[in-house]
């Protein structure tokens, strides 16, 4: 997947990690860029297209890939992040917010966009995962329920798609400078770093990306005894 004359749509557009894969689409020669938002009135980036999307609405992803028949690149971006322990109060509307957004929205987007893809010579995914897509944190433990089922479902997409020659990438990263966690005090990834190294491995034909140390050593540790996924 070359980034150069590709035609992207990414969703969560309007700021964070979102932006910063829209900017470099257009700093790396993307023929169009769709910057999808609820509001798109509040992507402000200038030289992208600004549409209409809430992930969560299968009803607007049906239509919108009726209306950008020249995408050839989704960048599944949006996300939320609720706080919530499995056994907190609010754990179910919680998990249930976040699988929406994680799971059910890639996958409606996904399936709406995959014959647009075909149409274009195959094209490809890149799903924004999560070193969390492996390990599970206190407090934070229905978001990363939703981040395994969209790894989960990252790979079935790889499987399913292959024959129509899309690539699909799935992203890990750890902390990054980004609004969704401003208050959490360790080391964060720069978005643009961790968008360079996602355009890497979309360009040489890979499938995963390993952004920061904490997703490479966590991604080792999945085979290690006792499994890092384990906890202690």
């Amino acid at each position: 997947m070359k980034i150069k004359d590709s035609v992207a749509l990414v969703t969560g557009a309007n700021r964070g990690l979102g932006r910063a894969f829209a900017a470099a689409l257009l700093a790396g020669g993307a023929r169009k860029v769709y910057a999808a938002a609820r509001d798109p009135a509040s992507v402000t980036l200038a030289g992208v297209t600004p549409v209409q999307l809430d992930v969560t609405n299968a009803q607007q992803a049906a239509a919108l890939a009726r209306e950008l028949g020249d995408v050839s690149l989704l960048i599944n971006n949006a996300g939320i992040l609720r706080g919530t322990g499995l056994l907190e109060a609010g754990s179910v509307e919680a998990a249930r917010a976040e699988m929406e957004t994680h799971f059910f929205g890639p996958l409606q987007l996904s399936q709406a966009f995959a014959p647009v893809l075909a149409r274009n010579g195959g094209g490809a995914i890149l799903n924004i995962l999560s070193v969390l897509s492996w390990i599970s944190m206190p407090g934070v433990s229905t978001y990363c329920a939703s981040k395994a089922a969209e790894w989960s479902l990252t790979n079935g997409l790889r499987n399913e798609l292959r024959a129509q020659g899309t690539q699909v990438v799935g992203l890990h990263v750890g902390y990054m400078d980004t609004d969704m966690v401003r208050g959490v005090d360790a080391a964060k990834s720069a978005p643009e770093d961790v968008v360079r190294q996602a355009f890497a491995v979309l360009e040489s034909g890979g499938y995963e990306v390993l952004a920061d140390e904490i997703s490479r050593q966590v991604r080792q540790g999945l085979s290690a005894e006792p499994a890092v996924y384990a906890g202690s």
